[in-house]
């Protein structure tokens, strides 16, 4: 195995709505701060509140357009007559100077970035079961009940592509689905790649080279 030049960890998270997802990365974010959450570039106004570079890094659609074109992004899609998608120099940059980056993205957006950092962690949240997603969604308070219809019946379209990531966290019991997003972190960060990348003075001192594959 060859070391990616990359001493930061890169992680994708994804989730059918309602499932917990967000409440988890933050947690997650609070209790390792050498995570950052990537910020995704967005064509979409900012709404009341929304600060540039805080919640979204906002531009044009023409900008945006030339930027993928030059293969800016690691992922982006349209949704809703928007372009979202996530800064490829950004990423880089921030893994290569030793920062985790931690994606929260749908299922496709997480193929494509796999397609391009096949060592990404990829963390899939599962709800324990349809019924206690529904109950999840209303409590929210968030949508009305056709909205939160629809979420149920594209939930089982998008918790089909679970078998794509690397780990499955079940979101039943929140203190022990972040335990074990913890571990995973944990692990992904003692990876030989990772290891090599952020101590190649002693790994170049104990006579420790990366394997060609």
């Amino acid at each position: 195995m060859v070391t990616n030049g990359f001493s930061g960890s890169l992680f994708i998270v994804a989730a059918p709505s309602g499932a917990g997802k967000s409440t988890l990365v933050n947690a997650l974010l609070a209790q390792e701060p050498g995570i950052q959450l990537s910020i995704s570039t967005t064509t979409r106004q900012p709404r009341p509140g929304e600060t540039d570079g805080k919640q979204y890094h906002f531009t044009t659609a023409e900008d945006f357009v030339a930027r993928a074109g030059r293969g800016e992004f690691l992922e982006w899609a349209e949704v809703h007559g928007n372009y979202y998608g996530t800064s490829r120099l950004m990423v880089e940059k921030e893994m290569k100077a030793g920062t985790d980056i931690l994606l929260e993205i749908d299922w496709q957006g997480a193929r494509q970035v796999k397609k391009q950092f096949p060592q990404a962690a990829g963390i899939f949240i599962l709800p324990p079961s349809i019924a206690a997603l529904s109950e999840r969604l209303h409590k929210r308070g968030q949508d009305e009940p056709h909205v939160i219809e629809r979420r149920l019946l594209a939930a089982g379209g998008e918790i089909s592509h679970a078998p794509e990531f690397d780990y499955v966290i079940i979101n039943e019991e929140f203190n022990v689905a972040l335990s074990e997003m913890s571990a995973i972190v944990r692990a992904t960060r003692s990876r030989f790649a990772q290891q090599a990348a952020r101590n190649a003075s002693l790994f170049a001192q104990l006579g420790i080279h990366a394997q060609q594959s």
